[in-house]
């Protein structure tokens, strides 16, 4: 089986059930992003590609644990091998850090606002940061929002204030206001990633109310003239009741603007709990028309030097996992 059919498997699933040896310094915890505040998750890695999935005792996928990392994996009559990758904080070879844990906001995908997390000190993540230097490729930083917009903006810069700049990467990804682009530009920054969320605008409305969809497209098309094309992301949830052709215009709303879509299978979570994974005939089917939104925009995401496109962990991304 090739990786991208192996891969879109897993995801359409989402889970697996460790046995074996003692894999517990394989698993990492999140606080934001798919699977917040559940029982953590592990990252599978095959020559070179990974895929992260959910820990759970009722999956009917099973990775059994050799020792060292080495590991099987099987679910019905498909079986690979391979590895588990240790996470640096969230995800292999990154300092992915939230630095807040709460949010004010309710889209009704997100686990986060039921979380209790806080603020971390731009001391405490400076700390994070040194205690796994010698195992990251980039420093990622996302935030959910405790107070206003306009005060989450304001800890986010004091952060990368404190951290510097740095002689490796550094992506953010946060709600922005309209100065946000032009602020992360100021302080050294990367790469951005500002989420759209959902294909349309009425879904993004029935999702996340009190966010403004056009705002976030003011907020990439400002962030693609500073960072330039190809330095700035977006994530797209797959799953939450659009169509294939609406997916496929929101990617080529995207593309043609010079931001890469990050195409996200839906974690059903909080209000949306009922909904279904996306298929792995869906996955692949979208992957194929990213994969080609992608190559006629002229943007290629083995470039991404942070955050999701970067790591490829919960998303089929063109250029990464297939050609």
């Amino acid at each position: 089986m090739r990786w991208i059919e192996l891969k879109a498997t897993l995801l359409a699933i989402g889970s697996c059930r460790l046995t074996g040896v003692d894999a517990s310094g394989y698993i990492e915890s999140s606080s934001a992003g798919p699977g917040a505040g559940g029982a953590g998750s592990v990252f599978f890695s095959k020559g070179g590609k990974r895929v992260r999935l959910s820990v759970s005792p009722d999956s009917p996928v099973l990775i059994h644990h050799d020792g060292d990392g080495r590991v099987h994996l099987r679910f019905g009559t498909m079986e690979a091998t391979g590895i588990l990758e240790q996470p640096a904080l969230h995800c292999p070879r990154q300092a992915y850090i939230t630095v807040t844990g709460q949010c004010i906001f309710s889209c009704k995908y997100c686990p986060v606002p039921l979380n209790e997390g806080r603020a971390k000190t731009p001391e405490e993540i400076t700390g994070m940061i040194e205690s796994v230097i010698d195992r990251i490729d980039a420093i990622s930083i996302t935030s959910g929002v405790i107070g206003s917009i306009e005060d989450e903006e304001r800890r986010v810069i004091e952060v990368l204030k404190r951290i510097g700049r740095q002689d490796i990467p550094i992506g953010v990804s946060i709600y922005p206001t309209r100065n946000t682009p032009d602020l992360l530009y100021s302080e050294g920054v990367s790469e951005v990633k500002f989420n759209l969320e959902a294909a349309t605008p009425a879904l993004f409305g029935e999702m996340c109310p009190g966010l403004s969809w056009d705002g976030i497209i003011e907020s990439l098309d400002r962030s693609v003239a500073l960072f330039g094309r190809g330095n700035v992301f977006s994530n797209v949830i797959l799953g939450l009741g659009e169509t294939d052709e609406e997916m496929e215009a929101c990617i080529r709303l995207l593309t043609e603007r010079g931001v890469i879509p990050v195409i996200r299978p839906l974690t059903p979570a909080s209000a949306v709990a009922s909904y279904g994974r996306p298929s792995a005939k869906r996955l692949l089917g979208i992957a194929d028309l990213h994969h080609d939104a992608l190559k006629k925009a002229g943007l290629d995401t083995t470039k991404a030097r942070t955050m999701c496109t970067y790591c490829t962990g919960c998303d089929i991304v063109p250029g990464r996992d297939f050609e």
